[in-house]
């Protein structure tokens, strides 16, 4: 339709007095479209009749994607979350009825965030791509990314329940020598995995420079988490990738977009090597941080529950209520981590209220 063309086209050139004209818009078609959202909208007595900037968009918890079809038509993809933080027994899922608005968002900001030099590099997927699991967005993610920016040979060397280091290790020591600079592609965990596996069988590397890992972060299979300072340092060390280059991803699957680590690699004007990572979200991505009982925006650098206002969700929900913890400043987000809170509270759905609608 007519309001996803014009999404996909800001995805592509954003512009910034824009943003909120068109984010109105969307909520507009999806209070419409959606009757669950709709009469959550009403019951607090908001419409798109009285709503008129993106901070009054009442904002849906992502738990909600556990107990609805958040959608706006047919879905061509179904998304499911890991449920690994509280099981596995009621998973969210987020419909797609448009997936170019998915493929759109996460490739203009890989272009911006990973790949700003325009090279096409060699991948390594220590995350099982699309093929292997077609239910994960993250899997769906990776292999756009090495189709748009990959160069062959490049490989995934994980499945559902492993990663084969020892061709993992096999094909970087082939990088090595032909000198040919390598994307890495994975969980925190399988990175560690693929670092400590180095420590215990071999020497260090020097990846080609120009090489760069993209960490999708995660705290699963860690049974002792890393701080990212000192993940960043092993792969200084362990891969010889710049820590400029080392690049946390944050995102989930009900949200469409993503954000970055911002370093002097991929934002002009930044110090290199500064230790302290902020995440630039895209233009298309409205974040702000907000008091978790009356869900109002809290003052600038101050933490509070992250809340999103995500154009490419444009076929399902943008306005999503998190259960991380962070502040928002000069435009760019600290994550800090998980709420305490068994449901994000105020004006998002409640967990009673949504089984209402099952």
């Amino acid at each position: 339709m007519k309001l996803y063309q014009r999404v996909l086209e800001f995805l592509k050139s954003p512009q910034a007095d824009k943003f909120e004209p068109l984010a109105l818009e969307v909520f507009s078609h999806q209070f419409s479209s959606l009757a669950p959202y709709r009469e959550f909208c009403t019951s607090l007595g908001l419409t798109p009749e009285n709503v008129h900037t993106i901070h009054e968009i009442p904002a849906v918890s992502t738990a909600a994607f556990k107990y609805l079809e958040l959608r706006v038509g047919p879905p061509e993809r179904v998304f499911v979350t890991s449920g690994t933080s509280r099981g596995k027994e009621r998973r969210g899922r987020h419909f797609m009825p448009c997936l170019e608005l998915y493929k759109t968002s996460a490739l203009m900001n890989l272009r911006r965030m990973l790949f700003p030099d325009g090279l096409r590099l060699r991948m390594l997927a220590l995350h099982p791509t699309a093929e292997l699991m077609p239910e994960s967005s993250l899997s769906q993610m990776i292999s756009w990314c090495i189709e748009k920016f990959g160069q062959a040979p490049s490989i995934c060397a994980a499945t559902r329940t492993e990663i084969d280091l020892d061709r993992a290790r096999a094909f970087l020591e082939d990088c090595v020598a032909s000198q040919q600079p390598v994307c890495l592609l994975g969980t925190t965990a399988a990175l560690r995995l693929l670092v400590e596996s180095l420590r215990d069988t071999s020497s260090p590397l020097s990846l080609p420079q120009g090489s760069r890992i993209m960490d999708t972060g995660g705290a699963k299979g860690q049974a002792n988490p890393i701080d990212s300072r000192d993940f960043i340092e092993l792969c200084r060390r362990w891969l010889g990738v710049d820590p400029d280059r080392v690049i946390n991803e944050y995102g989930m699957t009900e949200m469409s977009s993503q954000l970055y680590d911002a370093t002097a690699f991929n934002v002009a004007g930044l110090e290199a090597g500064t230790r302290r990572r902020l995440k630039l979200p895209p233009p298309w991505l409205h974040v702000s941080a907000v008091d978790p009982v009356t869900l109002k925006p809290m003052p600038e650098g101050e933490p509070g529950l992250l809340k999103f206002f995500d154009l490419a969700n444009a076929a399902s929900v943008s306005a999503l209520l998190t259960e991380d913890i962070g502040f928002v400043e000069c435009g760019y987000v600290q994550i800090l981590g998980r709420a305490t809170l068994s449901e994000p509270r105020g004006c998002a759905l409640s967990v009673a209220s949504l089984a209402a609608n099952t």
